[in-house]
C-alpha cells in the first residue's frame, strides 16, 4: 500500500513540475509578447507625434495664404477676412425635443385659497 501511495505521490509531484515548467514557458511567453507590443506602440506614438508636427507645419496660415495665392487661377480661392468668421452667439442651435409619452395631469390647488386658472 506504501509503495503504491509513493509511486502516485511521485506522478503527482511530476505531473505538477511539468505543469510548473509549460506555465512559466507560456508567461516567459506572454511577457515577451507584451514587451514587443509595447515597443510597437511607443513606436507608433512616436510617429504619430512627428506626423502631427509636418501636418501643423504644413498647414500654417501664412504656407497656406501664400499657396491661395499662388493658386488663385486653378482654385479661385480668397484670403481669409475677419468679416467672414462669425460668433458663437449667431450658431443656431437645435432645440432639444421634449419626449411627453406619459403626461401627468394635475387637479387641485396650487396654495390653500388659490384656484386653478
Amino acid at each position: 500500500m506504501r509503495t503504491l501511495f509513493y509511486l502516485t505521490s511521485a506522478l503527482v509531484v511530476m505531473g505538477l513540475a511539468f505543469w510548473a515548467y509549460q506555465e512559466n514557458y507560456q508567461t516567459q511567453s506572454a511577457l515577451k509578447r507584451s514587451a514587443a507590443l509595447k515597443r510597437e506602440l511607443g513606436e507608433l506614438r512616436e510617429t504619430l507625434a512627428v506626423l502631427e508636427a509636418e501636418w501643423a507645419y504644413l498647414n500654417r496660415p501664412a504656407r497656406l495664404a501664400e499657396l491661395a495665392e499662388i493658386n488663385f487661377d486653378s482654385l479661385g480661392l480668397l484670403p481669409l477676412r475677419p468679416e467672414q468668421f462669425g460668433a458663437v452667439e449667431q450658431v443656431a442651435y437645435p432645440r432639444p425635443e421634449i419626449d411627453v409619452t406619459d403626461p401627468i395631469e394635475i387637479a387641485g390647488r396650487l396654495h390653500p385659497g388659490e384656484e386653478f386658472p
